[in-house]
């Protein structure tokens, strides 16, 4: 595995053309209040948000977590995480699934406060001055190293006085251009009681439905100058950006099943856009290589790595 190209660049920039795996429609996310995402892009064309950063983030840490083993993916094991349990001792979820990693009310608002004190320590600021991020990044990169990827804002005011945020180093989000709306619908049929109480889940219930047809694209953008920012030194930087990729490829070859109706597949290769002449190494490469540079950075580690919590409110 080379990251040699990546040395000195600001960002890394990957793109990969998606397309249904069946069929030509597909389902985008969609809002309350807003239904689906759409919009005019440059020169008229019309867009569509098909995921979100926020929901790109949770897909991403997702491939990296067995769910069956409530543990890492076999390439990752050994990296730091922090496990909830609930009071019967099972496991109830963790830094890596939980929305907002270690701000997750799981983590700091139960009756266990072991871990809540560990990071009033560790992050203790004076109530007025600059926050000292490094304070921040190297809480996590010894509890929760997937953090340091996905951006984290300790809101509470007893950790820093709720000062302590760090955005995301990987951002990825997919949207869809030159989109038309496939408009159709159904009926929820009630064979027994056909003008039934509808209020209470009886009789026929007409429904509408859009979904879309369009070009897809997945995109990638790894923030190499924010990771190199974290200070570090060069065995948990290339850590981090292997992490990063592995997250990627997963994802793209494990993760497109978004939704029902919005199953997809990489169309072709994933693209590097910046910088130029970088090869982007294979899932297999970077499985085999992962073990190897958390052993090398796993100085900076909890010891051990898991730290265990248990939730009762």
């Amino acid at each position: 595995m080379n990251l040699d190209k990546l040395n000195d660049q600001p960002r890394l920039l990957l793109k990969a053309a998606l397309k249904p795996i069946q069929g030509t429609r597909f389902q985008p996310t969609g809002f309350p209040d807003l239904g689906a995402a759409t919009y005019d892009g440059p020169e008229g064309r019309k867009m569509l948000l098909v995921e979100s950063a926020q929901s790109m983030a949770n897909r991403l840490e997702a491939v990296c977590w067995d769910a069956v083993a409530d543990d890492w993916v076999k390439p990752l094991k050994g990296l730091p995480v922090v496990k909830v349990k609930d009071k019967a001792g099972k496991p109830l979820t963790n830094s890596v699934l939980e929305a907002h990693r270690l701000n997750s009310p799981y983590i700091l608002e139960g009756k266990d406060k072991s871990f809540l004190d560990k990071l009033k320590t560790e992050l203790a600021i004076a109530e007025k001055g600059i926050v000292d991020l490094k304070k921040l990044t190297a809480t996590l990169l010894k509890y929760d190293t997937n953090a340091l990827l996905h951006g984290v804002f300790l809101a509470k005011k007893e950790i820093a006085g709720g000062r302590m945020r760090l955005p995301r180093a990987l951002t990825a989000f997919i949207e869809a251009e030159n989109v038309t709306v496939a408009a159709s619908g159904g009926v929820k049929n009630d064979a027994v009681d056909p003008s039934g109480d509808t209020a209470k889940g009886f009789g026929n219930v007409p429904f509408h439905r859009d979904e879309y047809c369009g070009n897809i694209t997945a995109f990638f953008n790894l923030d190499l100058a924010l990771i190199r920012g974290f200070g570090f030194g060069a065995d948990v930087e290339t850590l981090l950006v292997a992490i990063a990729l592995f997250k990627t490829q997963k994802f793209l070859r494990e993760g497109l099943r978004l939704r029902t109706a919005c199953d997809l597949e990489i169309d072709g290769n994933l693209v590097v856009q910046r910088p130029e002449g970088f090869v982007v190494p294979t899932l297999d490469e970077l499985e085999k290589t992962l073990p190897s540079l958390i052993k090398k950075a796993s100085g900076g580690f909890a010891n051990p790595p898991e730290t265990d919590l248990t939730f009762e409110e």
